[in-house]
């Protein structure tokens, strides 16, 4: 202790400085607590995800209404919340139809002054300062900050005011403070799984989240599944291919990430030439992008990429008996003259028996053609230089679970028996269970990724951690992509999910988990996303008694005709949790054109008795050790044990 505390004096180096420290955190403690933002399975949908963070969740636009309600027409309120949401682009429209613009430009800077003080008030000013875009950061601080009604203050507010607009800096500074009204709405954002997949734009996605100021990421099975490619496996490289060329989003590989898909489609067309691909048509519930002719094409490189998906599966799971998915080996079950498929004692009618590179004495060995593709494209997917940005990001500030704030936050689930007890689960020679079987995927991970030397049973687990029925980032028994394809007997497409999604109902199993994870049964939540909600048929996200929160309610677009929703935002203030249900987002053209936001309609609101602070968080517990060491260097200095230092 004694050298902890000279290291420390180096830092606060006498009495006065130690308790200027010491009173400055303890002023900190009994601030309101930062809003905490949750978000899960995003899936690409950009346009509706960078709306969420632009307009707080709702938080910017409750701001306006309680400064506004009776001033402002709702047109205006809608125009300014427009303004802080999209600045360059409604300044635009501004622009082009007001007549006297020097006058809006005063009005709107009252107006997001205003706006700015309701959303920093629970924060320090040093805090605020440090939020505030470079260049502006002073005049800012300046008219946030004057105190006072008299002449000469309000003289000098608007002789600022007006330097502004005379210097031709109100643009500038009309998107630099609505910048800082979007940093200061949410405190702390957590994405709880699936960035990737199905929508047109995780790259974009990815972008802004490297550019957040404070966040996590607890990792989705569809994140796992672009880890394992760009560390190199196969099986994942496969899956990622497939689902993007599925939801007619080849574009995210192409454009976002430079993957040259162009001899797999070559391969493609000239293989399947004479096939009937219907059943790999890309799924787009909006017009697409392509031509008829492109999506007879993208249906050839989907079948081609499936085809050795199940391949490279088959191997796999040959290769790794402990992986227990022997049901998964299907196409050495194929009788390819009756065109029929046996699923354990039934035999199934297939609706393609067009398998031009399957040999049937060795189904699982790739051609020599379709072996010189995957090398090529696992080079492509290993050098993408923006992709392992990504991956090195998604790394960085990702983990398997989260503990923050006494919520426990994972994607998917804590692998279950039926029993309600916790299933061991085999990885790498080890059984495991809970949070320590958490912890140990995400070791394995990360050896699969940044390891040296042998890794490649590391980097084959990443497939597991995909579609395996003991991942707890899956959570299903199969995958049954296979049947989707092949089979029109809907009974045979269904996976059953693990006991867990069952078990979590009961109040007790919830308790159980939060205990294992390390966290207070009494207040605290499991928050979790995977698991589409059915709003459309009653299903509530909110389990057992309110200890579980499940937030993903169809997010994206693929999902929203299953949920009858457009997901579900989760904040966390001062106040308690509030759970909100979104309808569909129109598009970020309409939300600027029209004014219009994302509905939303509130069906949980867990308010708090006494108001949470500072003091009550992670945070605040760190900052009160802080405290805590600079009274014992504060005692040190007045008992002479250390000498101050002028």
């Amino acid at each position: 202790m004694d050298k902890y505390l000279n290291q420390l004096s180096k830092t606060y180096r006498n009495i006065g400085e130690v308790s200027e420290e010491i009173i400055n955190l303890q002023a900190i403690l009994n601030l309101p607590k930062g809003t905490e933002l949750f978000l899960s399975d995003i899936h690409g949908e950009y346009e509706a995800f960078i709306h969420i963070l632009n307009n707080g969740s709702g938080i910017i636009k409750s701001k306006i209404e309680g400064i506004y309600d009776k001033a402002l027409t709702e047109k205006d309120r809608k125009d300014l919340a427009t303004l802080i949401y999209y600045p360059e682009e409604k300044l635009n429209i501004e622009k082009s139809k007001t007549e006297n613009i020097n006058e809006w430009y005063k009005i709107t800077l009252y107006r997001l002054i205003e706006v700015t003080k309701a959303v920093s008030s629970k924060y320090t000013r040093s805090k605020v300062r440090k939020a505030m875009p470079k260049g502006f950061d002073y005049i800012i601080d300046e008219l946030l900050h004057l105190q006072g009604d008299d002449d000469n203050k309000e003289l000098y507010y608007n002789q600022i005011i007006d330097s502004i607009i005379d210097l031709k800096r109100a643009d500038e500074f009309i998107v630099a403070i609505s910048e800082l009204i979007k940093r200061m709405a949410i405190d702390h954002l957590h994405i709880v799984g699936d960035i990737y997949d199905r929508g047109p734009g995780a790259p974009i996605i990815m972008d802004k989240l490297m550019s957040f100021h404070s966040l996590d990421i607890e990792w989705g099975n569809h994140d796992i599944l672009w880890m394992g490619a760009a560390s190199g496996n196969e099986a994942c490289i496969a899956n990622v291919i497939r689902i993007c060329s599925r939801y007619d989003n080849l574009a995210t590989l192409e454009e976002g990430y430079g993957i040259n898909i162009r001899p797999l489609s070559i391969f493609a067309t000239e293989t399947y030439d004479d096939n009937n691909c219907s059943g790999f048509l890309p799924k787009n519930n909006e017009v697409s992008k392509y031509s008829n002719t492109d999506k007879v094409v993208l249906s050839k490189i989907q079948k081609a990429i499936a085809v050795m998906q199940f391949k490279i599966e088959g191997n796999l799971i040959k290769k790794h008996k402990e992986y227990q998915m022997d049901d998964r080996l299907l196409l050495d079950k194929i009788d390819y003259e009756k065109g029929t498929v046996k699923l354990g004692k039934k035999e199934y009618k297939l609706n393609d028996t067009d398998f031009p590179t399957i040999d049937p004495n060795d189904p699982y060995k790739l051609t020599d053609g379709e072996a010189e593709i995957i090398e090529r494209l696992k080079e492509s997917f290993t050098h993408s230089e923006k992709l392992n940005r990504h991956i090195n990001f998604l790394y960085a500030k990702g983990h398997m679970y989260e503990n923050f704030n006494s919520n426990i936050l994972f994607h998917g689930c804590v692998p279950m028996k039926k029993n309600g007890k916790f299933d061991n689960v085999e990885i790498l020679g080890k059984k495991l269970k809970g949070r320590a079987l958490f912890e140990y995927i995400e070791n394995i991970a990360h050896r699969a990724f940044f390891g040296e030397g042998e890794k490649q049973d590391e980097i084959d687990m990443m497939w597991y951690f995909w579609c395996g029925p003991k991942s707890p980032l899956f959570g299903k028994d199969k995958a049954a992509t296979f049947e989707r394809y092949f089979l029109d007997d809907k009974e045979t497409h269904k996976e059953t999910k693990n006991p867990y999604y069952y078990l979590t109902e009961n109040e007790e199993i919830c308790n159980k988990i939060l205990l294992d994870f390390g966290t207070d049964i009494e207040e605290g939540h499991i928050i979790n996303g995977h698991m589409p909600v059915k709003a459309k048929d009653g299903e509530s996200p909110v389990k057992a008694n309110g200890k579980m929160i499940v937030i993903d309610g169809g997010f994206a677009k693929a999902y929203q005709q299953t949920t009858g929703i457009a997901g579900y935002t989760l904040t966390y203030n001062s106040h308690g949790l509030v759970l909100a249900m979104n309808e569909p987002f129109s598009s970020k053209c309409k939300a600027i054109q029209e004014g219009l936001d994302i509905r939303t309609q509130t069906i949980l609101k867990e308010n708090i008795e006494k108001r949470k602070r500072v003091a009550d968080t992670d945070i605040g517990r760190k900052l009160q050790e802080e405290i805590d060491d600079l009274k014992m260097l504060l005692n040190a200095y007045r008992e002479g044990g250390l000498k101050e230092k002028v």
